[in-house]
């Protein structure tokens, strides 16, 4: 692991907790898991990539959860952090008992890291049985490309498009399929400008998270997360999924059906500029 990785870690570790967009976030996505499935400590969540443990941490307060990351360094944050949750450091494919009993598996901006994440995809849901639920996220928007994707070794930002050819084909039912921080999209498009023009990022270990002041951090906490009324309706089939947003986020049930595992098709170039 390199220092840079070391220096984002303690920064999540610091701001996850407090940060409007962690907060807004796990606002949506309690609301989103919910409506998947009743709180209930018999509900087993598996949080893939978990990182310092702040979302395993919140959805712990209404499922049984386990937090699986590679990083060992992020493992040992989160098991300081949060001594009651188990958290695992390892390669989540050297887990299959712990993912084919999830009723719910999470992977939260995780797949920008992952080269091949056709493959990721696949071999995770190959595991998963059915009636499970995949709930993903990860950054949006090419166009928003900047110094904090690059701190953070990006493959790629996607489109909803890009999306949704990882499952494309696969023994699964698309639940949702939406962008999310959309009502914030024109601040964070031109932030991502002028960090892009001055070639650093704003906040903490070249990333753009940045704790704002205590009524600004409000604020952005409270228009972030007003998008889980829309969201959940979306999923139910009651509302229309918002079309932009800095992120995409996905609801997949697994069916019946073999799943084989398959690579990312060789016509695939994502565009990782820092990369070139």
């Amino acid at each position: 692991m390199s220092m840079m990785q070391s220096e984002q870690f303690k920064a999540h570790a610091r701001l996850e907790e407090s940060h409007w967009w962690f907060r807004g976030r796990r606002k949506i996505l309690t609301a989103l898991l919910k409506a998947i499935a009743a709180p209930s400590r018999d509900v087993c969540v598996v949080d893939v990539g978990c990182g310092t443990g702040g979302n395993t941490h919140a959805f712990s307060q209404i499922y049984s959860c386990v937090g699986i990351d590679p990083s060992m360094e992020a493992i040992a944050f989160a098991k300081s952090r949060f001594p009651g949750i188990r958290f695992v450091a390892a390669d989540v494919f050297t887990l299959p008992e712990e993912i084919s009993t999830a009723d719910m598996v999470l992977l939260l901006d995780v797949l920008e890291h992952v080269k091949d994440d056709f493959a990721f995809v696949s071999g995770l849901l190959s595991l998963m049985k059915p009636g499970a639920h995949l709930v993903m996220a990860a950054p949006n928007d090419p166009s928003l490309w900047g110094p904090h994707d690059k701190a953070f070794e990006h493959y790629r930002r996607y489109t909803p498009e890009r999306f949704r050819m990882l499952w494309k084909g696969l023994p699964v039912t698309e639940r949702l399929l939406t962008c999310c921080n959309s009502r914030l999209y024109p601040l964070a498009k031109f932030i991502r400008g002028l960090t892009r023009l001055k070639g650093k990022a704003i906040g903490e270990g070249n990333t753009d998270i940045s704790l704002p002041t205590a009524p600004v951090n409000r604020l952005l906490t409270s228009v972030f997360a007003g998008e889980r009324r829309r969201i959940v309706a979306a999923m139910d089939g009651k509302g229309a999924p918002y079309k932009t947003g800095v992120s995409v986020l996905a609801v997949l049930r697994r069916e019946e059906g073999a799943m084989d595992v398959r690579t990312m098709p060789k016509d695939i170039r994502d565009a990782a500029p820092w990369r070139d």
